[in-house]
């Protein structure tokens, strides 16, 4: 006949089974803890292996998505950076070929500066230059080259030199010695002019020297460019 002593041994086999052959039933709390782990293991090993190990794959194989998964937000992030910054630089660009100062040809033009400062420069050494016996000569070539608000200007002045050189014996020789083009398109220029002018009165044996300055406003026509305005500097 069993005693209750030895009932308990039949249940702590059983435990034991489950958990760990050594054990027996009377042991304290942290094996009963140790038997909840074991448990716990052996039935995510189970389960692991009624899968077919597709858990631990599916994780290995899910685990470089996410660093995937941020590069890839990084790169959108960049295209739409590079895209805005490309829409900028294009307007501004646009911007700076449309401006006054993209279309100054002045020095990069280096044929057409020379061009225009060489018609500029023989323009001024004619209608600045007469001599009191030949003033239509001069008055004809002032006719040819200037256009505009500098013909009226010159004729106007030139009509006093006309009417008083004959009487004064004046020879006036002006010489361009530097010209500067500022500003030069298509069909205009702007250009800025330096002289020296050298007056004979014959009537009193007597000559005298200047200098001067000039902002010219030269336009092109046809092949050739005139003068449309002089202003003193």
């Amino acid at each position: 006949m069993r005693t209750d002593a030895d009932q308990t041994p039949d249940t702590d086999r059983t435990a034991d089974e489950t958990v760990a052959p050594d054990r027996t039933a009377d042991t304290d709390e942290p094996d009963t803890e140790a038997a909840t782990e074991a448990d716990t293991e052996a039935a995510t090993e189970a389960a692991t292996e009624a899968a077919g190990g597709d858990g631990l794959e599916d994780a290995d194989e899910e685990s470089p998505a996410r660093p995937r998964g941020r590069w890839d937000l990084w790169l959108l992030v960049a295209a739409v950076l590079l895209a805005g910054l490309g829409g900028w630089f294009l307007l501004r660009a646009d911007e700076l070929r449309s401006s006054p100062a993209a279309a100054n040809a002045a020095l990069v033009d280096t044929a057409r500066t020379a061009e225009v400062s060489a018609a500029v420069t023989t323009a001024l050494n004619q209608v600045f230059s007469y001599s009191y016996d030949r003033t239509e000569d001069t008055a004809r070539v002032a006719a040819d080259v200037l256009r505009g608000e500098a013909r009226e200007t010159y004729d106007r002045l030139f009509a006093q030199v006309r009417e008083l050189a004959p009487d004064q014996k004046l020879v006036l020789t002006s010489r361009v010695v530097s010209t500067a083009v500022q500003e030069l398109t298509e069909d205009s220029a702007r250009v800025l002019v330096f002289l020296d002018q050298a007056a004979t009165r014959a009537d009193r044996d007597t000559s005298s020297g200047a200098a001067a300055q000039l902002s010219v406003t030269a336009r092109l026509e046809g092949d050739r460019w005139v003068i449309t305005g002089m202003v003193p500097r």
